[in-house]
């Protein structure tokens, strides 16, 4: 039997990503020393996560903190200038990102809660999802 992998560092609960474009976590990645802007997103039952960083420009992508899919909830886009990218794959669906995608991380989705699992990254800092009534999830 294999051991069971320690599921590394939570960004947030697992609730805090709805289904249907709704708005997807925000949190920060040191990877090779740099503190980079990362985000999840659930898409089709499924949890994501990508850099932070438009494919074209280096920009952020979301255009109100945590929007990054478009009206229709069908791809991520980027709020500068429109480039669109699959939620489950991170490619360019279309834009001036001429073929070129966003860079995943590793995450899993286990007791509730999504957690980091990029070994080449480290979590620097988790922002929470609030509800409704401006409270923590």
């Amino acid at each position: 039997m294999a051991a069971l992998r320690r599921p590394g560092q939570a960004i947030c609960s697992a609730a805090a990503l709805r289904e249907g474009g709704s708005k997807g976590t925000r949190f920060l990645v040191e990877i090779d020393g740099k503190t980079v802007p990362a985000f999840a997103i659930r898409h089709k039952a499924r949890v994501y996560a990508f850099l932070n960083q438009c494919a074209h420009r280096g920009v952020e992508l979301d255009w109100s903190e945590g929007d990054f899919f478009d009206l229709e909830g069908d791809f991520l886009i980027c709020a500068t200038h429109g480039a669109r990218y699959f939620p489950d794959t991170g490619v360019c669906a279309g834009g001036p990102c001429t073929g070129r995608g966003l860079i995943p991380i590793v995450v899993c989705e286990q007791d509730g809660q999504v957690f980091l699992r990029a070994e080449d990254a480290r979590l620097v800092e988790a922002k929470p999802q609030l509800n409704e009534a401006g409270q923590r999830q």
